[in-house]
């Protein structure tokens, strides 16, 4: 059983920048791949971002390509999420997530944290 739990959000200005965490519990962290995604009022969830269980491989969305960069760090069970250069369009819940299987499909993932709240101000 792994339970998430993410922080780092809040009010940013266009441009500015925010790291999130994820904090794992359980053992089974290192072994899974990770991913962020998010949920703007009104819209569906999207994937934002991807690391395999190693951290060797990372995969984004088009969106926050070039802007966003995801890490992990498995002796802390923590996952990471470098969001710069931020648009208001990025404001959103944003959900880290267990996934059994590397990408943006979401029928694998395993576990959910409970979101935190991002907000860019034009």
């Amino acid at each position: 059983q792994v339970q998430l739990v993410e922080s780092g959000g809040g009010l940013v200005q266009a441009g500015g920048s925010l790291r999130l965490s994820c904090a794992a519990s359980g053992r089974a962290f290192s072994s899974y791949n990770m991913d962020w995604f998010r949920q703007a009022p009104g819209k569906e969830r999207e994937f934002v971002a991807a690391i395999t269980a190693t951290g060797s491989i990372t995969h984004f969305a088009d969106s926050v390509k070039g802007r966003f960069a995801i890490s992990r760090d498995n002796a802390k069970n923590t996952l990471y999420l470098q969001m710069n250069s931020l648009k208001p369009e990025d404001t959103a819940v944003y959900y880290c997530a267990a996934d059994r299987r590397f990408g943006e499909d979401t029928q694998e993932i395993d576990h959910w944290g409970q979101g935190t709240q991002v907000t860019v101000s034009s």
